[in-house]
């Protein structure tokens, strides 16, 4: 038996303005099966989350570099 999915997640990659983000969400409204479109807004949590990953992965392929060379 299949598993159902209920909705999905969709990540960009870089931050919209709202004026500019309408056309989006409203092309995605229109996708058969969708209901709604909630837009998460950008701001001091997502950009601090943003930045460690950033780190982190700076890191790890510094690291790397260190590593091979």
């Amino acid at each position: 038996m299949t598993q159902r999915h209920a909705g999905y997640v969709v990540a960009l990659d870089e931050n919209l303005r709202e004026d500019d983000a309408e056309q989006l969400i409203n092309a995605i409204k229109m996708l058969r099966g969708v209901i709604a479109v909630q837009p998460v807004t950008a701001d001091v949590s997502l950009s601090l989350a943003t930045e460690r990953v950033r780190h982190e992965y700076r890191h790890k392929v510094l690291g790397l570099l260190r590593e091979l060379g």
